[in-house]
């Protein structure tokens, strides 16, 4: 027999914590805070003209709250209305094992930099990660509410709409994808569904979210300005592996690149391999010479040497790429990975268009040095995250209520797409691996609806 959901004065005041702190973080953070990178692609947006360095729907999304309200303060409010309510939707989940140590939780997680200060900021990491949990925490909806086929249609749709609206705004965020496939074949199961019946359902969730994505992905392609953003990405992934390999090994040979660009190789040998640094590709970035060469360069000529170095010395690309790794996971200095972002600064031609003026106020600076208050503590954490993230999925997978499973899947995601960065990270800012961060809070709300019988492992 179904307990019927009971809201205990625990879950009341764990709503209202919740309810406060949507609407303390949109205060204090409205119409949001606009870097370089959230300038560019407001810009695209009201142009309705996209480029692929940044995935479009982001300037997409931006265009539609600006055609309403100019500015970037309907986007920044329906991301923040996204966190909170995920948060909301997870409480409602079991609100009669609500207790104490859920108000706790609640309390502390909406008074985290996580909450009160990145949902107001303009970027795509903040978009990922609460479309990502967001889209899982609905795949436990649907598990809690499996035998109303209607219910579970619904919720089963808003997942996959929410998860491909992830996959859409980051490159990488795709690998979520087959974790919730994954997980609802596994649900399906669980609550009676043959096996072969348990794997069409997720193999139909996989295809539909692929489809969408892909169609998507073409309609926004539409309104491209035709720039080849995501090969210029791959080249200076490239670059700055080849810069980092010859800085570890400067006696390393390039001789594929040599015979075709030999300008380029030497630029590598000297400029690059001096100004290459694992804490992020700035400095090359800002080379003129390395900048000037590749932009004539041929583009095979760059990857076939990249290939051919990762075959030849495998351990010496992989010591290149460990060490951005651990930078971007990390963060030793973590000043130096950028964790806090507060006001608005761009591209002067750009703010002019958009009637923005530069912005460094009283309450700007109020919200960084709360942010920076959280320094030195596991606030700033992604080890102390992960290593949270990890506990949780233990104890999801012990206890295996259907719900669990879909939690436990958002977290295995999650550090699915951390690990991704040891192939693609190029800088450590602390944004790229919110995810993680946002996943754990949510999954560790999870767990204190009903810490006892998490801890005992018992449905």
């Amino acid at each position: 027999m179904k307990t019927p959901k009971v809201w205990t004065k625990p879950a009341i005041v764990t709503a209202a914590f919740i309810l406060g702190g949507f609407a303390v973080t949109l205060a204090a953070n409205w119409p949001g805070h606009l870097s370089y990178d959230s300038i560019l692609q407001l810009h695209q947006g009201r142009a309705g003209l996209y480029n692929n360095w940044h995935p479009p729907v982001m300037a997409w999304l931006l265009g539609l709250g600006d055609a309403v309200v100019p500015g970037a303060g309907l986007f920044v409010a329906f991301d923040t209305a996204l966190a909170f309510g995920t948060l909301a939707l997870l409480l409602s989940l079991k609100p009669e094992r609500t207790t104490w140590l859920t108000a706790a939780v609640a309390l502390a997680a909406v008074l985290s930099p996580q909450f009160l200060l990145y949902q107001g900021l303009v970027w795509k990491d903040v978009l990922f990660a609460d479309s990502a949990v967001a889209g899982f925490v609905c795949l436990a909806y649907a598990a809690s509410q499996w035998s109303a086929i209607r219910a579970r249609a619904a919720w089963l749709a808003a997942s996959l709409l929410l998860l491909s609206l992830a996959a859409l705004t980051r490159q990488n965020g795709a690998i979520l994808l087959p974790f919730a496939a994954a997980a609802l074949s596994w649900i399906a199961t669980r609550l009676g569904a043959a096996r072969l019946m348990a794997a069409l359902f997720g193999a139909f969730y996989l295809a539909a979210s692929l489809v969408f994505v892909f169609a998507a992905s073409a309609l926004l392609n539409l309104r491209s300005d035709g720039n080849p953003g995501l090969d210029e990405q791959v080249r200076l992934l490239q670059v700055y592996d080849l810069a980092g390999a010859v800085a570890r090994q400067p006696d390393l040979q390039l001789q594929s690149l040599r015979d075709d660009d030999p300008a380029l190789e030497h630029l590598i040998r000297s400029k690059g391999a001096r100004l290459y640094t694992p804490v992020r590709n700035d400095p090359l970035a800002s080379a003129p010479e390395l900048q000037a060469e590749l932009a004539d360069v041929d583009p095979d000529a760059v990857g076939t040497q990249w290939r051919a170095t990762i075959a030849e010395h495998p351990w010496l690309y992989l010591r290149v790429r460990a060490a951005a790794f651990a930078w971007v996971f990390a963060t030793p200095d973590l000043a130096a990975c950028r964790p806090v972002f507060t006001g608005i600064e761009g591209p002067q031609r750009e703010m002019r268009d958009l009637a923005l003026a530069p912005r460094r106020d009283a309450r700007d600076r109020t919200l960084e040095t709360y942010g920076k208050a959280f320094f030195g503590t596991p606030v700033f954490s992604h080890v102390f995250f992960a290593i949270l993230a990890a506990a949780s999925t233990v104890l999801l997978l012990r206890r295996r209520r259907t719900a669990d499973i879909a939690i436990a899947a958002m977290l295995l995601g999650a550090m699915a797409f951390t690990l991704s960065f040891f192939v693609i990270s190029i800088a450590c800012d602390y944004r790229y691996l919110y995810a993680l961060d946002l996943s754990a809070l949510a999954a560790l709300l999870y767990l204190a609806l009903d810490a006892k019988s998490a801890l005992r492992g018992t449905p």
